[in-house]
């Protein structure tokens, strides 16, 4: 928990920052008299200001914004002698690279931390497919347990190498919102035998995009070897005579694929309340073994399941996915185009109604994301922390009055009529953005409590 809220501060802080220096950056720039840069509202914690005249740093109790203060004659009398650094009083040009600069700022901060991501590399599961989802495309594709994914298309003559799990799911999710079939090259383990299958995700509804999509499409988790772990003193499996290092062959008469289809095996046999002994066919070291093995029940998440105590199925296969400095920044700016595109896409259809509000998340998601990605290595935060300064920068570009978006929207009014919006018009857009802002804080926020409740 505590991991959870320090990783959400850093990140809130970070994106705030950035954010609104790009606004500061270029107000200074276009020689604006910036009085104030806040990160944060409410309460002062922290202020600096080198002189009188200059502007006013201060951190803020709530970490939920920020904004830059600029000398500007709408919000108060301003001497004859600084009318020309007054925001109000610079060309449409001027105004229109100040307001558009946060939003600028947080997708470049993207590229870099992606960039930075994939120069210090990370290990990732390889595209090991375990077996799939009974009756789902992948396995109506004729994916099967053991199979490596090399390569993705959605056209059969672009197509891209896939060097982990990673880089598969985003080439699903984009191929789902898309809404085309997604070809896939396929070979054995040992890169032999190679085949194509086509996925018909068009047949899909896009309209979710959670974390059960890939359970939704077929794909299981990644293959691993049917060889046993560890096996506790005194469990199930104890007593029935396996050991760590037993390959399992064979359960109740059926091939057993890899280490899932035995967990999978093991779990239902206790969903009734009672389990039954099960006939385990292993090799051990070259020689093969029967064996009568009955699961204990126990519950977990309000339901009954088996357990044997011995965890089936040796750790997924591990790639380390490392770019050089070229192909690193030029994969970097890639990302961020592709999932500024993808964001754009799931908020249209958000609003026409092809996409569940579910999909909207808050900062207890946020932070919990946050805060997982900080505990596996600093690659994976930098990763997270692109994703959200993206939204961010997405979301800000957003057409509501009050977002960066919502100014840049008038000021385009401006430039095509050749005059402002009246005072009267922004009194009333400003009231109906701040309504339509508070809706989808309040729908995030219940999305977020909904799946920490696992309601959703």
């Amino acid at each position: 928990m505590i991991i959870d809220a320090l990783a959400f501060l850093i990140t809130l802080g970070v994106l705030i920052t950035i954010h609104e220096f790009g606004h500061y950056r270029v107000a200074v720039a276009c020689g604006v008299k910036v009085l104030r840069f806040s990160v944060g509202f409410g309460r002062v914690l922290w202020r600096r200001q080198a002189t009188p005249e200059s502007t006013e740093f201060v951190l803020c109790m709530l970490p939920l914004g920020g904004y830059v203060k600029m000398l500007d004659e709408r919000e108060g009398p301003v001497a004859s002698a600084e009318l020309d650094r007054s925001f109000n009083r610079k060309r449409l040009w001027q105004r229109t690279a100040i307001v558009a600069a946060g939003p600028i700022a947080n997708l470049l901060l993207a590229v870099l931390l992606y960039a930075a991501a994939h120069w210090i590399g990370v290990d990732e599961p390889k595209a090991l497919m375990g077996p799939p989802v009974a009756g789902s495309l992948a396995e109506r594709a004729g994916l099967r347990a053991g199979d490596w994914v090399r390569e993705a298309s959605t056209d059969g003559n672009e197509w891209q190498e896939l060097r982990s799990l990673t880089d598969l799911r985003w080439a699903l999710t984009q191929a789902v919102v898309r809404g085309e079939p997604l070809q896939l090259t396929l070979t054995d383990r040992d890169g032999r035998g190679r085949r194509n299958i086509v996925l018909a995700l068009d047949t899909l509804d896009s309209g979710e995009l959670d974390a059960k999509a890939m359970q939704r499409i077929g794909l299981g988790s990644p293959w691993s070897e049917p060889v046993l772990g560890e096996v506790k003193a005194g469990s199930p499996a104890a007593q029935a005579g396996l050991h760590a290092g037993d390959r399992v062959l064979r359960i109740d008469g059926a091939d057993v694929a890899d280490g899932s289809t035995i967990r999978d095996l093991i779990r239902s046999n206790g969903r009734t309340g009672s389990a039954h002994a099960m006939q385990w066919r292993v090799d051990r070291a070259g020689q093969i073994f029967d064996i009568t093995v009955t699961p204990a029940v126990v519950k977990e998440g309000g339901q009954q399941i088996g357990r044997i105590g011995a965890f089936p199925g040796q750790p997924f296969e591990m790639v380390n996915v490392r770019y050089g400095i070229i192909e690193g920044f030029t994969q970097a700016v890639t990302q961020t185009w592709q999932m500024s595109v993808l964001t754009l896409k799931m908020l249209g259809k958000m609003i026409v109604g092809q996409a569940s509000l579910k999909n909207l998340s808050g900062p207890l998601t946020i932070a919990d994301v946050a805060g997982q990605s900080m505990r596996l290595g600093l690659s994976y935060y930098l990763g997270v922390l692109a994703v959200v300064s993206i939204g961010l920068g997405v979301l800000n570009l957003l057409p509501l009055p009050v977002l960066d978006g919502g100014h840049l929207m008038y000021y385009l009014f401006e430039g095509v009529t050749g005059r402002p919006v009246s005072e009267l018009w922004l009194e009333r857009l400003q009231r109906g953005g701040v309504a339509i802002m508070l809706m989808m804080m309040s729908l995030a926020l219940y999305n977020d409590v909904a799946r920490l409740l696992g309601l959703q």
